[in-house]
């Protein structure tokens, strides 16, 4: 029997069983995966409370001084503006400059724009009342209004896990397919464009909770699902299934909770809120909001944040298939490619 056929029964043998202490980290990172997780849901919804919240009081100054006194009065929860009347601060809003706005005046009234915030929308509700004088209660006007079926945006908010989710399981499966550099790109754009139209098919032509151009809002859901996909595709490229690991964790358990798209991020802990905006979530749902209710207002910055991920993914892409086609001609030339040398010696 020759040496090669003497060493096939022990390629067959079953693995070992892993090490005292490979076990004790595997055992170690569920709970700390689990602790992650729950910190990074809990903490921020169980520490919802206006942040240096944007909002309006208009009027001359003589009437909007106590209103304005007594809002900063709570500690940096607000942010105040002063508009010299009402149009200014409905401009304001429409622009999504501020949240909300207080009208002085004897018959004071408070313009809201729900449709950019439900939750704010509540919160601004509850400040007014303290800030006015007792047993006085104001107008209210939503001159952006939440849509009919979503007044209290559960919908839209729900949204965005299933897009960040989607984005990481497109970037994952073109890398696990092996697909390289503009058939990945073709393979990327191809199946984040089908999200985009499933998207607003559903959500906007189905369920009615969103609002704007059919195409516009498909191209945002299709933006959002390529800045994640590329960016989860572009670092596997490099680092492998680690980098698949690396991309859910930082879409899912960052940037969904961070997102504030439940709320707003200025109703978020510092410095979660702000963070979030800068992540592929939280930024497709501020543009999302922007698109679909204010006309586009407020979204250049959401989409700069969606434009630098996706020219990072692409550019790791690209990087990534740089180093695998250098290996590729490497590998080919190796031994182990060699053909196995035939025995010289007596068979046993």
């Amino acid at each position: 029997m020759s040496a090669h056929q003497a060493a096939e029964p022990a390629a067959r043998r079953p693995g070992r069983p892993p090490s005292p202490r490979a076990l004790a980290a595997a055992l170690l990172l569920i709970p700390l995966l689990a602790a992650t997780a729950l910190w990074a849901f809990a903490w921020p919804a169980a520490r919802i409370a206006p942040n240096d919240l944007p909002i309006g009081v208009a009027g001359p100054a003589q009437a909007t001084a106590p209103l304005t006194e007594r809002l900063e009065e709570r500690d940096g929860a607000f942010d105040v503006e002063h508009f010299a009347d009402r149009a200014e601060a409905v401009a304001a809003l429409e622009d999504r400059e501020i949240y909300a706005a207080l009208v002085a005046g004897p018959e004071p009234e408070l313009l809201l724009a729900s449709a950019g915030s439900p939750a704010v929308a509540e919160v601004m509700r509850q400040a007014v009342t303290g800030a006015l004088p007792e047993g006085t209660a104001p107008t209210v006007t939503d001159v952006v209004p939440a849509p009919p079926r979503d007044p209290r945006g559960i919908a839209f908010a729900a949204s965005v896990l299933p897009l960040a989710l989607t984005g990481i399981a497109i970037g994952s499966v073109t890398t696990m397919l092996g697909l390289r550099g503009g058939r990945a790109v073709l393979a990327l754009l191809t199946a984040t464009a089908l999200t985009g139209m499933v998207g607003a098919t559903l959500l906007h032509g189905w369920l009615d909770v969103l609002e704007g151009n059919w195409w516009t809002v498909a191209g945002v859901f299709m933006l959002g699902a390529l800045a994640v996909a590329a960016t989860s595709s572009g670092v596997a490229s490099v680092l492998g299934a680690r980098g698949i690991a690396l991309s859910a964790l930082t879409m899912v358990f960052f940037g969904n909770p961070f997102s504030g798209a439940n709320v707003a991020p200025e109703l978020l802990p510092d410095p979660v809120g702000m963070l979030g905006q800068f992540l592929p979530p939280g930024a497709s749902a501020m543009l999302m909001r922007s698109v679909s209710f204010f006309d586009g207002s407020g979204g250049g910055f959401p989409l700069l944040v969606l434009a630098c991920w996706l020219t990072l993914g692409l550019s790791l892409l690209f990087l990534g298939g740089r180093r695998a086609a250098r290996r590729g001609p490497a590998a080919d030339r190796s031994p182990a490619g060699a053909p196995l040398p035939q025995p010289t010696g007596s068979h046993a």
